[in-house]
């Protein structure tokens, strides 16, 4: 039986937390930052919470 391996992609885009939960960058911060406002970069900043519809595929890349 080969080794069952991890979603090359996948573990570059999303990262388990201590408490279980899958986290993922927000979209929308790779340029043209200047036409938005503090508040909004201030909250792309903060890490996103994968969703409970997609969280069955992603711990299946993941292989969790």
């Amino acid at each position: 039986m080969p080794k069952v391996k991890t979603h090359s992609g996948a573990k570059k885009r999303f990262k388990v937390s201590a408490s279980g939960k899958i986290r993922h960058r927000k979209a929308n911060t790779s340029h043209l930052m200047r036409k938005k406002s503090k508040k909004t970069k201030r909250h792309l900043r903060i890490k996103g919470e994968v969703s409970k519809a997609d969280k069955p595929n992603v711990k299946r890349l993941l292989n969790l």
